[in-house]
């Protein structure tokens, strides 16, 4: 499925009165589009060629603020530029803004004109090319869990984010009836995505009030993460239009289940499946084995990019559907590797631990990082658990916070083989600024457990 657009097509669109307006966007550290609005004649001049933003760009918190300790740019290098370099490949119209169309960029360095090393979408490139180089197109998808929410943003931002009240009242899992009150948002969230090239499967309830879940087709790596980006700047966006807010936090209040983004992976060769086997068991063949203890020794060293923000660890509990454990299973929901579709050439396998909150591009690298690590190393595959794996003592725990998370970034040797020194330290920045920032608020839990009794 596409929508792509080429510049002449834009052009014709342009000249018909269709399009005025190309949003000519980034991707940055925290999975957001950036960027600029060009006038669509602009665009066709020149624009499409290249344009100019902030390097501190890729080196801010969520806040967009401008925090020391980043080796890439600082107020004593002066915040120069970067280019901003269209992919093309990417430009499509965008049917929930009139007269929009859309097109996302590789940046380079404006002096070396060399990709710049800690962009996302550069840093899943280079784990696709890795993965090429053993001969192996990586195929992905993303799933999308979000709460949607009866007010708008605005409405509870002026309300300090309090007495917040989910779309409905009770668990919709798969809830057809309260579903339906919900296709105001959600039907053109499918149908505007479609029509923008994304390749919508369906939505459905998720398990908790006011839980959706929108599932997209698989895809290479590359283009599964553009569809997640889209995909969730669409739901927000049209969320909006219609007076709603929707969030991707993965754990907005202790009471409710998490948010997740489940993803989806496999290997393409060039004769077909290499996760496929049908003489082996499960059908798994030697290098899907060997991905997924690559999976699995490394979880711990690529958490950080599943799990990015102090928020995300409060999700990792027991009974919920998220994971706590590194494990791998046969279509079994309490680890955190599900094999799927074992017996059939779309077999796969699911890592469970994502939050709602991940980079797509940053998280999908990390995956291949991990399971091409283990095809690299040879690595053999345990036998799978069986039962609740929540129970287990003895099978290895995800780390569960922000600060654990973070110290075996630092460390890992696998990621910085992987991704290099430039590219590990970076993100382990960006990991202890949020951990700063955190630590540096006194919440409203402390205030109301130690103001008097204290």
């Amino acid at each position: 499925m596409t929508a792509n657009l080429t510049l002449d097509a834009l052009k014709g669109l342009a000249d018909q009165g269709e399009i005025d307006t190309v949003l000519v966007c980034l991707v940055d550290m925290q999975g957001r589009l950036m960027g600029k609005r060009f006038h669509v004649s602009n665009f066709l001049e020149s624009g499409h060629v290249e344009t100019h933003c902030c390097n501190y760009l890729f080196a801010t918190d969520i806040e967009m603020a401008t925090p020391d300790g980043y080796a890439s740019t600082s107020w004593e290098k002066g915040y120069g530029d970067y280019v901003m370099k269209p992919d093309l490949a990417t430009l499509r119209p965008v049917p929930w803004l009139e007269g929009t169309a859309i097109v996302l960029c590789d940046i380079i360095d404006h002096h070396t004109h060399e990709p710049v090393p800690h962009t996302p979408r550069q840093i899943l490139k280079e784990q696709i090319r890795r993965a090429q180089g053993l001969g192996f197109t990586p195929m992905m998808a993303t799933e999308l869990e979000f709460f949607l929410f009866e007010n708008s943003f605005d409405d509870i931002r002026r309300a300090g984010f309090r007495d917040l009240k989910p779309i409905s009242g009770y668990n919709e899992d798969y809830h057809i009836l309260q579903t339906s009150k919900e296709e105001h948002v959600m039907r053109p969230i499918r149908n505007l995505l479609v029509a923008a090239g994304v390749p919508v499967e369906n939505s459905k309830g998720e398990a908790e009030t006011g839980q959706a879940e929108l599932n997209i087709r698989y895809a290479e790596a590359l283009l599964c993460a553009d569809h997640h980006t889209l995909a969730k700047q669409a739901i927000k966006e049209i969320a909006d239009q219609r007076g709603h807010a929707a969030t991707f936090m993965p754990k907005w209040h202790h009471d409710k289940v998490g948010s997740a983004a489940h993803i989806h992976q496999s290997l393409m060769a060039s004769d077909g499946p290499a996760f496929y086997d049908g003489d082996a068991e499960l059908t798994m063949s030697g290098t899907m084995r060997s991905y997924v203890a690559g999976l699995l020794k490394y979880s711990a060293d690529i958490t950080f990019f599943l799990a990015p923000y102090v928020n995300s660890y409060k999700r990792f509990l027991p009974g919920t559907f998220a994971p706590t454990k590194i494990a791998w299973s046969i279509d079994n929901r309490t680890a955190g590797y599900r094999l799927v579709g074992d017996g059939t050439k779309g077999v796969r396998i699911e890592c469970r631990i994502p939050g709602s909150d991940i980079n797509p591009y940053l998280a999908c690298a990390a995956q291949l990082a991990a399971g091409l690590s283990g095809i690299e190393e040879g690595l053999t595959l345990d036998d799978p658990v069986t039962g609740d794996v929540y129970a287990m003592e003895e099978v290895p725990s995800i780390p569960h916070t922000l600060r654990a998370a973070t110290d075996i970034l630092r460390g890992s040797t696998m990621l910085r083989t992987a991704m290099g020194d430039w590219v590990v330290d970076h993100y382990t920045r960006a990991a202890e600024v949020e951990q700063e920032a955190f630590d540096a608020v006194v919440t409203d839990w402390e205030v109301a457990r130690g103001f008097e009794r204290a």
